[in-house]
């Protein structure tokens, strides 16, 4: 039973953003200022399992980052991008060793259609919740995606800063002989990581808040909209999505510059890669009426890193939109053979000069055109890239010509 009106729990959604998840309980706390449970549990979920990410007053062998397989039932259940999970409530319950004696909660956690976990809220009492308790959490949930990832995003970046300042101190131990030189170099780079780490906060907090807030508005929640005011949402959240990658274009360039990007592999299906991508940058090619193309003659399962397979998807997919004209399509073609699998992004934008083919993987370059001064850009994306292709040992090539259109190939090794 929900304690307060919808009204409030509506006007309460701000403040979620204000959570500085340093453990789970503050998260919880919110929570609880109107939604009754015993306990509370926050599952990250991956291609065949669920990871426990965070607890809540909840005494038993698992521990954060334990991990769950599913059942290929559930798996549809958990990643459909729409509807709640219902039918499955009990093997899910059942398959995180959670028990069957208590009363459920279950909401995903999602943001623009993909889903990448799940919140559950338990009470000990059977028959405790009714459906404006599921409501509440749903509308929470909505919220609280933005802001769990969020903190993921912290700490990554914070493992990326210590990567980076150990990498400085081996290099004092083998350089004392410039030891004046490398004071310099360290008072130099600890006001860059401060700088890193405050505008990443102060930017992406309101990001998250605006990406959040104009996607509620776009579901006409609580009122609708007119056709004018469904155009100004969509250029907002546009507009915001386009801007936190360019942050993150940043934040993955340091990364790579201090050898702390690491590739973690595992088996899934190359066709959720793509349509998770495709999904993500559609309000961008629709803001250009444009139709993203996707050519693939049959699914197959590959081993590689899942979140840099979408990346890499996700920067050529995006260049792609920016420079292709309106009313057009960009290509998407996926194939394999027996010792690699290939991903083909084609335009028919403003293409690239030949002699700027070997520059244009180089850290911000810009090719200087009339067209390209209209797009902002950081000039990192093809150079990330480059970076993650190459990580899996795999190769990247372009064919383009000016004002015919470019295709990009990606080649990973099996």
């Amino acid at each position: 039973m929900t304690t307060i009106s919808s009204d409030k729990i509506l006007k309460l959604l701000p403040s979620f953003f204000e959570i500085d998840i340093k453990g789970e309980v503050n998260l919880f706390k919110k929570l609880e200022k109107f939604l009754i449970f015993d306990e509370g549990y926050v599952y990250y979920a991956n291609p065949d399992s669920l990871q426990l990410k965070y607890s809540y007053k909840k005494l038993s062998q698992y521990k954060p980052e334990t991990t769950f397989p599913i059942s290929s039932e559930l798996k549809k259940d958990i990643f459909s991008p729409s509807g709640r999970i219902c039918d499955c409530n009990s093997k899910l319950i059942k398959a995180l060793g959670l028990g069957n004696q208590k009363s459920y909660l279950i909401s995903k956690i999602s943001i623009r259609g993909t889903v990448f976990g799940v919140i559950i809220l338990a009470s000990n009492q059977q028959k405790f919740y009714q459906q404006t308790d599921l409501d509440a959490l749903d509308a929470a949930a909505s919220v609280l995606s933005y802001v769990l990832k969020d903190a993921e995003l912290s700490n990554v970046f914070k493992l990326q800063l210590k990567a980076l300042k150990d990498g400085i101190i081996e290099k004092n131990k083998a350089y004392k002989t410039i030891k004046e030189q490398n004071e310099k170099i360290l008072e130099a780079d600890k006001v860059k990581n401060e700088f890193l780490a405050n505008i990443s906060h102060e930017l992406r907090t309101p990001l998250n808040s605006i990406l959040g807030f104009s996607e509620i508005l776009e579901t006409q929640l609580y009122g609708n909209l007119n056709s004018k005011q469904q155009e100004y949402v969509k250029d907002i959240r546009v507009s915001a999505t386009h801007l936190l990658g360019m942050i993150n274009e940043i934040l993955d360039m340091s990364k790579i510059e201090a050898n702390a990007m690491k590739i973690v592999k595992s088996a899934f299906w190359i066709s959720q890669a793509v349509d998770e991508v495709c999904n993500i940058l559609s309000p961008l090619a629709q803001k250009k009426n444009l139709k993203l193309n996707k050519v693939m003659d049959v699914d197959f399962e590959v081993f590689a890193d899942y979140q840099k397979i979408q990346q890499i998807l996700y920067n050529l997919l995006s260049n792609a939109i920016k420079y292709s004209p309106e009313n057009n399509e960009v290509e998407i073609t996926v194939s394999a053979d027996d010792e690699k699998f290939r991903i083909t992004v084609h335009d028919n934008g403003i293409g690239i000069d030949k002699k700027y083919h070997g520059k244009i993987f180089a850290k911000f370059v810009q090719l200087d055109s009339a067209y390209t001064k209209k797009e902002s850009s950081t000039g990192l994306g093809l150079t990330i890239t480059k970076e993650l292709v190459e990580l899996h040992g795999g190769k990247i090539s372009i064919i383009s010509e000016v004002n015919n259109g470019s295709t990009f190939i990606v080649e990973i090794p099996f």
